[in-house]
């Protein structure tokens, strides 16, 4: 997949594709959708097939003090983009400048002018150009004048709920992952490079991978069943394992982070990328009066994911 982030100077032999716009936090089953339609459009027209995002997340331009909301960083999205088999990934920087476009004038400067798109592909809840002003109708509009074709992808919902970021947020905040991966398709994960952490687990008999979460929207503090995909270095694979989040009280009020033991494991991980997927909610986040009483738990926390990723 060819990332490009500079659409001043777009190559002319990518110009012509089919792309989907949105923000695709999570690349959950209605963005599936969304890039389904896309992909059968550009397989119709013999073009390439593109996808249109924006780094920072227009959220985070206009509200930086906001809480953490993202479900995935810009690496972890390319990635997951990559797997759905996209040609060009368009990753627009959200500068000020951009944000103040009219929506007649994104249509005419991004669409036509800088990306020369053929045909666009967006979902019935899009809008566009400064203080999100434009519709999914709007852009039919443009797309008949200026000359490219626009088609509009219905939401998808999933039993009585749509399958949106908001939803998924509100589920993994919860505690409940397996709701949350019925609205994504796949098991919400948390990717990064392992860390250096206060080692406290390799004290404990537990060694685990840290990993920030900082800038991600956090899940539900506690212990979860996890199944860990180690993508770089001598240990790349897939495993098993158990991962706490959050604040660790048994040793104070601390930074969060994602915390992960992996069953059966020797080696180093520092540096490397890993990306932890939540499957099951195991419990919530304990203070203990001693390491005896933590050290127990832990090995009751690991007895219970091994059970449940056994059928996973």
């Amino acid at each position: 997949m060819r990332i490009i982030r500079d659409t001043e100077f777009v190559p002319a032999d990518i110009r012509g594709a089919v792309a989907a716009i949105g923000n695709f936090d999570g690349v959950h089953l209605g963005h599936i959708a969304v890039i389904e339609t896309t992909r059968k459009t550009a397989d119709a027209l013999q073009a390439p097939l593109g996808i249109m995002t924006f780094e920072p997340h227009p959220r985070q331009v206009f509200q930086p003090n906001g809480p953490a909301f993202r479900l995935m960083n810009a690496a972890a999205k390319a990635h997951r983009l990559e797997k759905l088999k996209v040609d060009h990934l368009y990753e627009l920087p959200f500068t000020p400048a951009l944000s103040s476009l009219s929506p007649r004038e994104f249509a005419q400067e991004i669409i036509v002018k800088r990306l020369g798109l053929a045909h666009v592909v967006v979902g019935e809840d899009f809008f566009f150009g400064a203080k999100r002003a434009g519709k999914a109708a709007d852009l039919q509009e443009f797309g008949a004048e200026m000359g490219f074709g626009v088609t509009v992808v219905p939401l998808v919902s999933i039993g009585d709920e749509e399958a949106s970021s908001t939803a998924i947020r509100k589920a993994l905040g919860e505690g409940r992952p397996h709701d949350a991966a019925d609205m994504l398709g796949h098991w919400h994960r948390i990717d990064g490079v392992v860390i250096q952490g206060d080692q406290r687990g390799r004290e404990l008999g537990f060694p685990t991978a840290n990993m920030s979460i900082d800038d991600l929207h956090p899940p539900r503090f506690g212990v979860y069943a996890v199944l860990i995909d180690v993508l770089t270095g001598p240990h790349a694979g897939n495993y098993h394992g158990a991962a706490s989040i959050g604040e660790r009280p048994t040793f104070g009020i601390n930074h969060p982070n994602c915390e992960t033991y992996i069953f059966d494991f020797k080696g180093d991980l520092y540096g490397a990328d890993i990306s932890v997927a939540l499957v099951e909610y195991l419990r919530p986040e304990l203070k203990f009066d001693g390491l005896d009483a933590l050290i127990t738990k832990m090995h009751a926390d690991c007895d219970q994911a091994r059970e449940i990723l056994k059928n996973v």
